[in-house]
């Protein structure tokens, strides 16, 4: 068990990481920061404490683009997947056991990692399937929200298979997390587990991870986004694998 302040230090940590990746990236600030702070404490409580900075930086992403109202009529039905999945997973992030939930953490971040570093791309969703393939993947992502905390899988390759321009795929990335924050929130206060102490480590968590992104923008004109997600992708690869293993043995 940690102590207040080692938690503290874990979890700035965590959120700089989180954030330099977000900055660089324009993603994957929860994926890194729940990935890392897995590493030292229960997944559940992991979860919790990503709820605020998520939200944070994820609301500021949706309303700083350009495209907010014709989007949200595009995807509303995706959003409404998204929370219908996670209500229908709520409790499982605590009813598993922890390993259970280790692994799967673990498994969730390895299969992200491998469409990241994998060449082969989705090919572009018709206009006229969104209205069952949206819903089906928001309905997926919900659930592993409630499982592990992670919402990226089938969330983004979805997204990005929708031929989105650039500031619209980033600005869309921002509202689906956004819903997947509040969806994840949701499904802990209905397990109880989102008290006082954790509520203050999540609201720590902001100015790491808004710092973050700030050096995570200068890392991308510094070295080049390519180049970083490729290694990002190898990290979090690692970080899946050994999740995994700790939760099997």
């Amino acid at each position: 068990m940690l102590s207040v302040t080692g938690d503290m230090l874990i979890v700035v940590a965590a959120f700089l990481a989180g954030g330099l990746v977000k900055g660089v990236t324009g993603l994957c600030l929860p994926t890194v920061a729940i990935g890392l702070l897995s590493l030292f404490m229960l997944p559940v409580k992991a979860a919790s404490i990503l709820v605020v900075p998520s939200l944070v930086t994820n609301v500021w992403q949706t309303v700083s683009g350009p495209s907010l109202r014709p989007l949200f009529r595009r995807l509303w039905p995706m959003q409404a997947g998204i929370g219908l999945g996670a209500w229908a997973g709520s409790g499982l992030i605590i009813s598993m056991a922890p390993e259970v939930v280790s692994a799967a953490l673990g498994g969730a971040l390895i299969l992200y990692a491998a469409v990241g570093l994998s060449p082969v791309r989705l090919p572009d969703v018709p206009s006229d399937a969104e209205w069952w393939i949206g819903p089906t993947s928001g309905l997926i992502t919900g659930v592993i929200t409630a499982a592990t905390g992670v919402f990226v899988i089938p969330l983004v390759p979805y997204l990005q298979a929708l031929g989105l321009k650039r500031d619209e795929l980033i600005q869309a990335l921002g509202m689906s997390f956004t819903v997947s924050t509040l969806a994840l929130a949701g499904s802990l206060a209905r397990s109880a587990v989102f008290g006082a102490e954790l509520f203050g480590l999540s609201v720590l968590a902001i100015a790491p991870a808004l710092a973050g992104m700030v050096a995570g923008q200068w890392v991308r004109h510094a070295i080049g986004a390519d180049v970083f997600r490729r290694w990002f992708f190898v990290a979090l690869l690692l970080l899946g694998a050994h999740l995994v293993v700790r939760g099997i043995l």
